[in-house]
């Protein structure tokens, strides 16, 4: 079994350029599921499937990693059946547990402001944090194009990013004059470092900041700010499309500076408070405005 699995993830890697994390969840994955069934690839049918899908449920994990472990199934066995080891998909019919929907977690205003104006004092590191979290917000990226940047993507005369998304997409975005500063900022400190590295962020010891990196800047900053809930890079993802709605920005706008796809997938990103929605309809419905 072992070696179907990492010829899978070998083609991942090389083919799609997933990353290490999600190449990691995907062999998590796939071992549960095996150990499960304990068979062969194409001794596997529907059912089996079905009943680790079931299995999981009733073991209390909750529905959005069981819909995971199934997406992993089923590309592994796309995979499978594409290069001749299996005759079918077993998974391919089998459908995902609904799941709740569940709202975006965004901050206000307010505490965007002060999450990216936390960074204080002189040197790399709260230079380099300060611009991350400027980033960030200013530009809603996700959190592994934030530290896929090179120096050589950011265009400072013309405030542009140059930005690889999911399935190596490129798309431009505009950066704010903050953000700007702030990596310009940065950026000196960088070359008193004397680094040559090409990656845009980097970490103490002088290599591209990782995913993981990240997160741990923004949640370091949110948590000495006592944020209530999970904060994340997401989050101020989700912050960044929201106000900008807010502000009345066209969902279609949105959904081009956020790299989707799909219009349903940003408006799923661009939840609005009921005060929000009160405030637009009094001032838009003609009879309010009457």
């Amino acid at each position: 079994m072992k070696q179907y699995i990492d010829k899978f993830l070998r083609y991942l890697e090389v083919e799609k350029d997933v990353s290490f994390h999600t190449l990691r969840a995907y062999r998590k994955d796939l071992e549960k599921f095996f150990d499960y069934s304990q068979a062969e690839p194409d001794k596997i049918d529907m059912m089996d499937v079905r009943g680790f899908i079931a299995g999981q449920i009733k073991n209390g994990f909750n529905k959005t990693t069981v819909s995971r472990r199934l997406s992993s199934i089923r590309s592994f066995f796309k995979f499978l059946y594409r290069e001749g080891y299996v005759k079918s998909n077993p998974a391919k019919l089998v459908p995902n547990p609904k799941r709740p929907e569940l709202l975006p977690r965004f901050l206000s205003v307010d505490d965007a402001f002060s999450l990216v104006e936390k960074p204080e004092g002189m040197g790399f590191i709260p230079a380099r944090d300060r611009a991350i979290l400027e980033l960030l917000y200013s530009s809603g990226l996700r959190v592994n194009e934030l530290s896929g940047l090179n120096i050589d993507d950011i265009n400072i005369k013309e405030c542009m990013i140059k930005i690889r998304g999911k399935g190596k997409k490129e798309r431009i975005v505009p950066v704010g004059s903050k953000a700007i500063d702030a990596i310009k900022t940065y950026l000196i400190e960088k070359i008193l470092r004397k680094s040559k590295n090409k990656a845009l962020f980097l970490n103490r010891s002088g290599f591209r900041l990782t995913d993981r990196g990240v997160r741990r800047v923004v949640v370091k900053y949110a948590r000495s700010l006592s944020i209530n809930g999970r904060i994340g890079p997401h989050t101020l993802r989700h912050s960044f499309a929201s106000h900008l709605l807010q502000g009345g920005a066209d969902l279609r706008v949105i959904q081009e500076l956020l790299g989707h796809s799909s219009l349903s997938t940003t408006q799923k990103y661009t939840h609005l408070d009921i005060t929000h929605l009160m405030d637009v309809y009094d001032k838009a419905h003609p009879f309010e405005r009457e």
